[in-house]
């Protein structure tokens, strides 16, 4: 009889420690699944952004301070985080779509990536159409650089993009560093400063194409200097 009552007291308490763990597993995943332990992008200020040193691609590179693709008639300013990423390729095919819109306002539609992998970058290019340059510090991913890892393969919104980046119709690869988030930023020219900043809170977290346009439409044109007769 004790054994029977051992037995039982045994399978209980195996039962309890399988829906504990169960509890525990469903709690987690749905803490995963919010905002709670994202970390909270810090807005980039115009003076960080105007002193950024960024790279053309070419055969001669060259080396130059970021406020020169605003300076005169402001900028939408895409950070890759991977250009081998279907998700990147897809939220590149967004904002390239508005560039017919972008060129009948005079302003530009530029990208910059974190590093230069292969032919990541020129095959990147078919989905943007717009002038890649590279930013060996990252600091367009700044001012604190936010990462997401694993936490990704759990959330549903990350599932969700990536369903819709699929049926789209596009594909990638696994090339290259992928973990620290991007955004895409319309900066004024001059000292109008930022107009738009989105940053990535998880993988193809996409900015709103409509967003981007609103603040295209706020930049104000630089008034010539006028000279002294």
């Amino acid at each position: 009889m004790s054994f029977l009552q051992d037995a039982s007291f045994f399978t209980m308490g195996m039962w309890s420690i399988g829906a504990g763990a169960l509890g525990a597993a469903g709690l987690a995943l749905l803490l995963a699944n919010t905002d709670v332990f994202l970390s909270k992008p810090r807005k980039a200020e115009l003076e960080y952004l105007e002193d950024i040193d960024l790279k053309t691609l070419g055969k001669e590179s060259r080396t130059f301070k970021a406020k020169e693709l605003w300076e005169k008639n402001g900028a939408v300013i895409m950070a890759v985080r991977r250009p081998g990423c279907f998700l990147c390729r897809a939220e590149a095919a967004d904002l390239s779509s508005l560039k017919p819109k972008l060129d009948e306002l005079g302003v530009p539609l530029y990208a910059v990536v974190k590093e230069q992998v292969k032919a990541e970058v020129t095959d990147f290019q078919p989905y943007f159409k717009g002038e890649i340059f590279l930013d060996e510090k990252k600091k367009f991913y700044g001012p604190e650089r936010r990462k997401m890892m694993f936490m990704g393969l759990i959330r549903l919104g990350v599932w969700y993009n990536s369903f819709r980046a699929w049926i789209g119709g596009f594909s990638g690869n696994l090339e290259g560093e992928g973990f620290i988030l991007g955004g895409v930023f319309v900066i004024g020219p001059g000292k109008q400063g930022v107009l738009l900043e989105h940053r990535e809170k998880e993988f193809g977290d996409k900015v709103n194409p409509l967003s981007v346009l609103e603040a295209v439409k706020k930049i104000k044109p630089q008034t010539p200097a006028s000279g002294k007769s």
